[in-house]
């Protein structure tokens, strides 16, 4: 599904697969809670990287993960 958010489009899709990826592992790996609550720096960090132009949900996932738990904080 394409959202159109003024002059952008979001590709409600590949973001909320890229999530869905990166939560579940974050989850069982105990980095983030497991609540059904959204994690808004995850999908701040996804977002981020959607709109720098990766599509790929599989990689915007991974991608995420990485970010997020180099930029864990203490």
């Amino acid at each position: 599904m394409l959202v159109e958010r003024g002059l952008q489009v979001l590709n409600v899709e590949a973001v909320g697969d890229a999530y869905a990826i990166a939560s579940n592992y974050l989850r069982r790996s105990g980095a983030i809670s497991d609540t059904s609550v959204t994690n808004d720096r995850l999908l701040e960090i996804i977002v981020r990287m959607f709109n720098g132009g990766e599509g790929n949900r599989l990689r915007l996932g991974n991608r995420a993960i990485t970010k997020f738990q180099s930029t864990r904080i203490s």
